[in-house]
């Protein structure tokens, strides 16, 4: 296991795996390094860096979580990137490190070697964000892996057919810790407070601005061909603003991508070589 100390003391975990490009890789909004357990397999190639941000996975909770932002994680990304002694890096984000990339293209673009942004965009629907603060900060109902499993292969099922039960408990145990008698978040609950204290600070920011940074930035999407965070609307907006942009649609997937599929490992290969 691996540590690093940010500018104001918090201790963030990472992993740092293989040789080769390296590829930083920023997961969802409650999400931690594992996210990329099921890409992680086809890309041994490369230098893998993740990292757990604050308050996720193996990293120090902040006390005061309003340091739960965008801005305040990509800057402990940029320190760990600092850390590394690496200069620049292909960025692949997901959810809520898609949108971490996009301020990074704002703030830091000499640090991007190339960015793919995991089923995200400056739009974010609505009915998503209802969806999501439906759990976040809520312990889960499920007592156990196996019972999550099976809840989240049901309530995922119209977004997601066909997925396995398997990956879906793979799923579980990467957001969940099993303890003697329930499941616990991988994450602070203070999450939650956050979300909410900045919704009501005032209107939500026009990502726009923060994606049209990218323009000079080799850029990739990948959308869930199912997704009710990311519209196809959006992306075709993406499109227009951004001429050199590729995506990629996954048939069967919501919101988001595993990174596993076959036109996903492609668009990620495709930014890779154009970086």
């Amino acid at each position: 296991m691996a540590y690093f100390t940010a500018s104001d003391g918090k201790r963030l975990y990472f992993e740092d795996t293989g040789d080769g490009q390296p590829l930083l890789c920023l997961a969802g909004l409650t999400r931690n390094s594992r996210d990329f357990a099921f890409v992680a397999p086809h890309l041994a190639d490369l230098r893998l860096i993740t990292m757990d941000y604050r308050g996720r996975g193996q990293s120090d909770h902040d006390p005061d979580f309003m340091n739960y932002n965008i801005l305040r994680e990509g800057l402990d990304a940029i320190e760990l990137l600092d850390h590394l002694g690496l200069g620049k890096v292909i960025l692949l984000g997901t959810s809520r490190g898609g949108l971490i990339a996009m301020a990074l293209a704002a703030s830091h673009p000499d640090r991007l070697a190339g960015v793919i942004l995991n089923d995200i965009g400056p739009v974010i629907e609505p009915t998503g964000i209802g969806k999501i603060m439906d759990y976040v900060g809520k312990s889960p109902a499920a007592k156990s892996y196996d019972e999550a499993a099976h809840a989240l292969q049901q309530m995922m099922e119209p977004q997601f057919p066909g997925v396995s039960l398997d990956i879906w408990r793979q799923q579980v145990q990467h957001q969940y810790h099993q303890t003697e008698t329930k499941l616990e978040l991988r994450y602070d609950s203070a999450l939650r407070d956050a979300l909410i204290q900045q919704a009501a600070a005032g209107p939500a920011p026009d990502l726009w601005p923060l994606f049209d940074a990218l323009r000079d930035i080799p850029t990739g999407v990948i959308r869930g061909a199912n997704s009710e965070l990311f519209s196809a609307a959006t992306l075709q907006e993406m499109h227009a603003r951004h001429p050199g942009l590729i995506s990629a649609e996954i048939p069967d997937r919501g919101h988001v991508p595993f990174l596993d599929e076959p036109q996903s490992l492609e668009l990620i290969r495709n930014v890779l070589d154009a970086a």
